[in-house]
Protein backbone atom coordinates (compact mmCIF):
# COMPACT_ATOMS: atom_id res chain seq x y z
CA UNK A 1 0.00 0.00 0.00
CA UNK A 2 2.97 2.54 0.97
CA UNK A 3 4.10 1.77 -2.63
CA UNK A 4 0.99 3.63 -4.03
CA UNK A 5 1.93 7.27 -4.98
CA UNK A 6 -1.51 8.38 -3.19
CA UNK A 7 -0.78 6.39 -0.23
CA UNK A 8 0.26 8.94 2.70
CA UNK A 9 -0.19 6.60 5.79
CA UNK A 10 -1.62 3.84 7.11
CA UNK A 11 -4.75 3.38 9.99
CA UNK A 12 -4.81 -0.20 10.81
CA UNK A 13 -7.61 -1.39 13.06
CA UNK A 14 -6.75 -4.15 15.43
CA UNK A 15 -7.52 -5.80 18.60
CA UNK A 16 -5.19 -4.98 21.75
CA UNK A 17 -4.10 -8.92 21.94
CA UNK A 18 -2.78 -8.87 18.55
CA UNK A 19 -0.04 -6.52 18.61
CA UNK A 20 3.69 -7.67 19.40
CA UNK A 21 7.10 -5.42 19.95
CA UNK A 22 7.90 -6.74 16.29
CA UNK A 23 4.77 -5.32 14.69
CA UNK A 24 5.69 -2.27 16.75
CA UNK A 25 8.77 -1.76 16.27
CA UNK A 26 7.85 -1.97 12.11
CA UNK A 27 5.21 0.62 12.83
CA UNK A 28 7.49 2.97 15.10
CA UNK A 29 10.04 2.56 11.63
CA UNK A 30 7.59 3.47 9.15
CA UNK A 31 6.25 6.55 11.18
CA UNK A 32 9.56 8.23 10.67
CA UNK A 33 8.13 8.36 6.82
CA UNK A 34 4.24 8.36 6.70
CA UNK A 35 1.59 8.45 9.10
CA UNK A 36 0.94 5.79 11.11
CA UNK A 37 -2.42 5.13 12.83
CA UNK A 38 -3.43 1.95 15.10
CA UNK A 39 -7.00 1.74 16.11
CA UNK A 40 -7.27 -0.45 19.20
CA UNK A 41 -11.07 -2.20 19.33
CA UNK A 42 -11.91 -1.84 23.04
CA UNK A 43 -15.53 -1.58 23.47
CA UNK A 44 -15.74 -0.88 27.19
CA UNK A 45 -13.07 -0.89 30.47
CA UNK A 46 -15.66 -3.56 32.09
CA UNK A 47 -14.27 -6.65 32.15
CA UNK A 48 -17.82 -8.17 32.90
CA UNK A 49 -18.75 -6.93 29.50
CA UNK A 50 -15.85 -7.74 27.45
CA UNK A 51 -16.06 -11.26 29.12
CA UNK A 52 -20.22 -11.17 27.54
CA UNK A 53 -19.75 -9.92 24.11
CA UNK A 54 -16.57 -12.18 23.80
CA UNK A 55 -14.39 -9.77 23.29
CA UNK A 56 -11.45 -12.62 23.77
CA UNK A 57 -9.08 -9.83 26.19
CA UNK A 58 -9.41 -7.76 29.06
CA UNK A 59 -8.96 -4.30 30.14
CA UNK A 60 -5.35 -5.05 31.00
CA UNK A 61 -4.47 -6.37 27.78
CA UNK A 62 -5.87 -2.57 26.52
CA UNK A 63 -3.94 -0.91 28.50
CA UNK A 64 -0.70 -2.88 28.02
CA UNK A 65 -1.28 -2.17 24.13
CA UNK A 66 -1.59 1.26 24.38
CA UNK A 67 1.26 1.78 27.06
CA UNK A 68 3.15 -0.36 24.45
CA UNK A 69 2.31 1.79 21.84
CA UNK A 70 2.74 5.33 23.19
CA UNK A 71 5.85 7.50 22.29
CA UNK A 72 6.71 6.06 19.17
CA UNK A 73 5.99 8.36 16.56
CA UNK A 74 2.31 6.43 16.02
CA UNK A 75 -1.08 8.29 16.50
CA UNK A 76 -3.18 6.10 18.68
CA UNK A 77 -6.86 6.07 18.69
CA UNK A 78 -10.07 3.79 20.25
CA UNK A 79 -13.38 2.34 19.55
CA UNK A 80 -15.83 2.62 22.74
CA UNK A 81 -19.51 1.61 22.61
CA UNK A 82 -21.90 3.53 24.98
CA UNK A 83 -25.43 1.92 25.88
CA UNK A 84 -24.52 -2.04 27.13
CA UNK A 85 -28.09 -2.83 28.72
CA UNK A 86 -26.26 -4.13 31.71
CA UNK A 87 -23.93 -0.94 32.53
CA UNK A 88 -25.21 1.47 34.56
CA UNK A 89 -24.76 5.37 33.14
CA UNK A 90 -22.12 5.66 35.87
CA UNK A 91 -19.91 3.09 34.57
CA UNK A 92 -20.48 4.13 31.35
CA UNK A 93 -19.51 8.15 32.43
CA UNK A 94 -16.32 6.10 34.12
CA UNK A 95 -15.07 4.94 30.54
CA UNK A 96 -14.57 8.87 29.99
CA UNK A 97 -12.41 9.19 32.58
CA UNK A 98 -10.25 6.14 32.43
CA UNK A 99 -9.64 6.85 28.53
CA UNK A 100 -8.66 10.35 28.96
CA UNK A 101 -5.22 9.89 30.79
CA UNK A 102 -4.71 6.51 28.21
CA UNK A 103 -2.49 9.05 26.41
CA UNK A 104 -4.96 8.75 23.39
CA UNK A 105 -5.22 11.31 19.96
CA UNK A 106 -8.47 10.32 19.05
CA UNK A 107 -11.55 8.18 20.16
CA UNK A 108 -14.74 6.52 17.95
CA UNK A 109 -17.67 6.59 20.15
CA UNK A 110 -20.53 3.99 18.90
CA UNK A 111 -23.94 3.91 20.51
CA UNK A 112 -25.31 -0.15 20.98
CA UNK A 113 -27.21 -1.30 17.83
CA UNK A 114 -27.60 -4.78 17.22
CA UNK A 115 -27.64 -6.30 13.86
CA UNK A 116 -29.27 -9.48 11.56
CA UNK A 117 -27.40 -12.59 12.06
CA UNK A 118 -25.00 -11.83 15.44
CA UNK A 119 -25.24 -13.82 18.61
CA UNK A 120 -26.29 -10.39 19.96
CA UNK A 121 -28.89 -10.31 17.76
CA UNK A 122 -30.19 -14.08 19.19
CA UNK A 123 -30.43 -12.93 22.62
CA UNK A 124 -32.39 -9.91 22.14
CA UNK A 125 -34.57 -11.97 19.83
CA UNK A 126 -35.26 -14.32 22.84
CA UNK A 127 -35.39 -11.92 25.62
CA UNK A 128 -35.53 -8.65 24.39
CA UNK A 129 -33.74 -5.63 26.51
CA UNK A 130 -33.76 -1.76 26.32
CA UNK A 131 -31.70 -0.22 23.65
CA UNK A 132 -30.90 3.45 24.33
CA UNK A 133 -33.68 5.97 23.23
CA UNK A 134 -32.67 9.30 20.82
CA UNK A 135 -32.77 11.69 23.48
CA UNK A 136 -31.51 9.32 25.99
CA UNK A 137 -28.12 9.17 23.65
CA UNK A 138 -27.16 12.80 23.03
CA UNK A 139 -27.92 13.12 26.91
CA UNK A 140 -25.34 10.39 27.81
CA UNK A 141 -23.21 11.17 24.74
CA UNK A 142 -22.77 14.55 26.21
CA UNK A 143 -22.14 14.06 29.56
CA UNK A 144 -19.02 11.81 27.99
CA UNK A 145 -17.88 14.80 26.11
CA UNK A 146 -18.14 16.30 28.99
CA UNK A 147 -15.51 14.35 31.08
CA UNK A 148 -13.26 13.51 27.99
CA UNK A 149 -9.87 15.22 27.76
CA UNK A 150 -10.14 17.57 25.42
CA UNK A 151 -7.21 16.87 23.41
CA UNK A 152 -8.69 13.64 22.83
CA UNK A 153 -10.05 14.04 18.68
CA UNK A 154 -13.20 12.91 18.05
CA UNK A 155 -13.32 10.85 15.30
CA UNK A 156 -17.02 9.35 15.68
CA UNK A 157 -19.90 10.08 17.62
CA UNK A 158 -22.11 7.16 17.19
CA UNK A 159 -22.23 3.59 14.82
CA UNK A 160 -24.15 3.31 11.56
CA UNK A 161 -25.45 -0.06 10.24
CA UNK A 162 -27.03 -0.70 6.77
CA UNK A 163 -30.27 -0.38 7.39
CA UNK A 164 -31.50 -3.66 6.04
CA UNK A 165 -29.39 -5.27 8.89
CA UNK A 166 -30.29 -3.08 11.54
CA UNK A 167 -32.45 -4.27 14.36
CA UNK A 168 -32.30 -1.55 16.64
CA UNK A 169 -32.69 1.37 17.77
CA UNK A 170 -34.10 2.35 14.57
CA UNK A 171 -33.95 6.72 15.08
CA UNK A 172 -34.78 7.64 12.26
CA UNK A 173 -32.11 10.30 11.54
CA UNK A 174 -29.34 10.84 9.34
CA UNK A 175 -25.61 11.34 10.36
CA UNK A 176 -25.91 14.89 9.58
CA UNK A 177 -29.08 15.17 11.57
CA UNK A 178 -27.20 13.21 14.76
CA UNK A 179 -24.20 15.50 14.69
CA UNK A 180 -26.14 18.54 14.56
CA UNK A 181 -28.37 17.25 17.58
CA UNK A 182 -25.16 16.80 19.65
CA UNK A 183 -23.86 19.61 19.30
CA UNK A 184 -26.96 21.91 19.71
CA UNK A 185 -27.18 19.94 22.41
CA UNK A 186 -23.57 20.47 23.97
CA UNK A 187 -24.71 24.52 23.21
CA UNK A 188 -27.42 24.48 24.83
CA UNK A 189 -26.62 23.19 27.85
CA UNK A 190 -23.48 26.03 27.24
CA UNK A 191 -20.66 23.10 27.86
CA UNK A 192 -17.91 21.43 25.92
CA UNK A 193 -15.65 18.49 25.93
CA UNK A 194 -13.68 18.73 28.60
CA UNK A 195 -15.60 20.69 30.68
CA UNK A 196 -14.98 18.08 33.82
CA UNK A 197 -12.89 16.43 32.63
CA UNK A 198 -10.18 16.67 36.06
CA UNK A 199 -6.61 15.50 35.08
Amino acid sequence: ALAHPDVVGLSVGTRPDCIDEGKLAWFEETAHRRFVMIEYGLQSIHDATLTRINRGHDYRCWLEATARSRNRGIWLSTHVILGFPWETRAQMLQMAAALSGAGLDSIKLHHLHIVRDTAMAREHEQKPFSLLGYDEYLELVTDFLERLNPSICIERLFGHAPDAQLIGPRWGKSGAEIRRDIEERLAGRNTYQGRLWNP
